[in-house]
């Protein structure tokens, strides 16, 4: 029979009823050290009094009216993603996938304006991961996504990771785009080199094209920057962001140029809820800690500690692992005993991670650890490491 909830999930047996910073504590009261943030969401911890207060003090006033009206909370947080960004405009949403559809949209409609119709095809990368709807899976295109989903919604192509002669290949006179993830997430915690990143812009600009960033994963703090296209140096024309920015509330935004937004004009698209006054006055919580120096210092300093101890934890393990990646604190452990195993040997020494492919696990803490707790966590998957290669004997 059926479960009440549909059986989407392979969820662990742990069932979490209280969070404190970097801390989840199970009904039995067992304490995990979270390294997986609600798989990037929790960028100020759980529980944060910044964003409990601002949550708290919204719900006591007013939390939904549409966007039939003004929502002053909206317009703050929006001139502050505006004020740290690229954009010149913001569209909210309730999540990353909501985020894509618009990103899609909104290409689309931009060559539509100019007279251009036939520019609807929109071109990925091979390990993308984008969200799970329409536009969603056929943007990343793997088939672990796709199959049994078809037919796919049509106007995408796909390029291997970083294989910019093939990109090159697969522009037409019917390229709106190309869509990529500064750093893949779902994908293996692979980032795109910074020199990378400024040939895909030299690209776009040549072949006289958009480009979209997916930073739902990667974005508000994660990699040491608010955004990680900054670390390239290069500025994209339309950006998805979602997860960290709502802290653990559900939100999402599209960032675009004034350009590229330019065709989205009133009744060519909308939310009911995107954007109303709860969840952007949580936003506007987590950017006013998140977009200051001091705090993306403090993320960066942390990230190269964290580094180095799983530097350690690798060269102690070779049996299970292979090397660390990623950047800031969105990094990742390559396996050699299946990532699972690790995962659920992490569970047992109480620390959290999140599985991905290539086989990796991901260690996406909340932005706010410590430098205890990070020792802390390392130790723990030090343990975790242990069982696991005493399981290969």
């Amino acid at each position: 029979m059926i479960p009440s909830v549909l059986p989407t999930y392979n969820r662990a047996p742990l069932n979490f009823v209280k969070g404190e910073g970097s801390w989840m504590i199970e009904a039995d009261g067992r304490r995990f050290l979270d390294l997986g943030a609600g798989i990037a969401v929790n960028v100020l911890g759980h529980a944060n009094p910044i964003l409990v207060e601002a949550l708290t003090e919204q719900a006591g006033k007013l939390w939904h009216v549409s966007n039939l009206y003004q929502i002053p909370q909206q317009q703050a947080l929006a001139d502050k993603l505006v004020e740290n960004s690229f954009a010149d405009t913001v569209f909210f949403t309730n999540s990353g996938t909501e985020a894509c559809e618009l990103a899609v949209k909104m290409a689309r409609k931009y060559w539509y304006d100019k007279g251009q119709p036939e520019k609807i095809e929109i071109i990925g990368c091979e390990g993308a991961f984008h969200g799970r709807s329409s536009a969603g899976i056929a943007a990343a295109g793997g088939e672990k996504l796709t199959k049994g989903f078809a037919p796919l919604l049509p106007g995408f192509k796909h390029v291997p990771w970083l294989d910019w002669d093939a990109l090159k290949e697969a522009i037409s006179d019917k390229t709106a785009a190309v869509i990529v993830e500064p750093v893949q997430g779902e994908g293996g915690i692979r980032p795109m080199p910074d020199a990378d990143m400024r040939a895909l812009r030299e690209i776009c600009d040549e072949a006289g094209i958009l480009l979209i960033l997916d930073e739902v994963q990667c974005g508000v703090g994660r990699t040491g920057k608010l955004f990680a296209y900054e670390w390239a140096g290069i500025t994209p024309d339309i950006m998805m962001v979602a997860k960290g920015i709502g802290g653990g509330f559900p939100l999402g935004a599209v960032l675009a140029s004034e350009e590229a937004a330019s065709g989205m004009t009133a009744g060519t698209h909308g939310s009911t809820y995107g954007g109303n006054p709860l969840g952007c006055a949580v936003g506007n919580a987590v950017m006013d800690v998140v977009a200051t120096p001091e705090f993306l210092d403090d993320v960066s300093r942390k990230s190269g500690l964290l580094r180095q101890k799983l530097e350690g934890l690798v060269a102690a393990h070779p049996e299970v692992f292979e090397e660390v990646r990623g950047v800031g604190l969105m990094l990742g452990l390559k396996c050699k005993a299946v990532n699972i195993d690790v995962v659920n040997a992490g569970y047992d020494a109480q620390v959290a991670i999140v599985p991905a492919a290539d086989n990796v696990v991901r260690l996406l803490p909340p932005l706010t650890i410590s430098e205890d707790e990070i020792s802390e966590a390392v130790s723990r998957l030090d343990k975790a490491a242990e069982q696991v290669a005493a399981a290969k004997d």
